[in-house]
């Protein structure tokens, strides 16, 4: 309980014994001989807890009292205190051993050195890795008109033995007949080289050999790939 509520307490128990006083009609006429036994009990006890009241004020109060001194002695000592200048660390000190034995930075042109020699070996490691990939292989699909002599030759003949040529990068396609002229009609097949590999030239001249089927060879459509 604060202290203004022990004031109130105390006042309104005077306040209770007073009305209690003044409602014994006896109390006025006789000085108190009308009073009954229970009323004055009662007003001693209430005499007795206002006492005590008034007594716990007093030391709540002294304590109050010691600390608004403690609080308001407390800032002054603070401030005293912030007021004093902070010393600076002191730098330790340097010896001439230590700045002999003890290299804090390296000088430029090692670290040149150590930087070009590191881009050198990864330029190396590079070189050495592309050339280990697989190049990308130019190929190329052509489509030949092979001409046979006239409408009696064979022509299943004809592209069994063109098929008969092997080459290394030569992949046979697709072959259709295709008509020419006179009921005569000319072997159209698809085939797809390697350029680095296989000469267009040099299959035509194989194709050729075959004399007994074979006419002519012409490059009908030729497409990289």
């Amino acid at each position: 309980m604060t202290v203004e509520g022990l004031l109130a307490e105390a006042n309104s128990v005077n306040n209770f014994r007073f009305r209690q006083v003044e409602k014994c009609p006896g109390a006025k006429a006789n000085g108190g001989d009308g009073v009954s036994r229970p009323s004055e009990e009662r007003v001693q006890k209430l005499e007795a807890r206002v006492s005590e009241l008034e007594d716990v004020v007093k030391k709540l109060s002294s304590l109050i009292s010691n600390l608004n001194l403690s609080s308001s002695s407390k800032p002054a000592a603070v401030a005293q205190t912030e007021s004093k200048p902070k010393q600076a660390p002191q730098p330790a000190k340097k010896t001439d051993d230590d700045d002999d034995d003890v290299d804090l930075f390296g000088s430029d042109d090692e670290v040149d050195e150590a930087a070009e020699k590191l881009k050198q070996e990864r330029l190396a490691a590079y070189a050495a890795k592309k050339s280990k990939k697989p190049g990308t292989i130019a190929k190329s699909n052509v489509i030949l008109d092979v001409k046979p002599w006239d409408d009696e030759t064979n022509m299943a003949d004809l592209e069994a033995a063109v098929r008969t040529i092997q080459m290394d990068g030569l992949v046979w396609g697709v072959s259709k007949l295709v008509p020419l002229a006179y009921g005569i009609k000319k072997l159209q097949i698809v085939c797809v080289v390697e350029d680095e590999k296989v000469s267009i030239e040099e299959l035509s001249e194989k194709i050729e050999s075959f004399e007994d089927f074979v006419q002519s060879v012409d490059i009908a459509a030729f497409q990289k790939i």
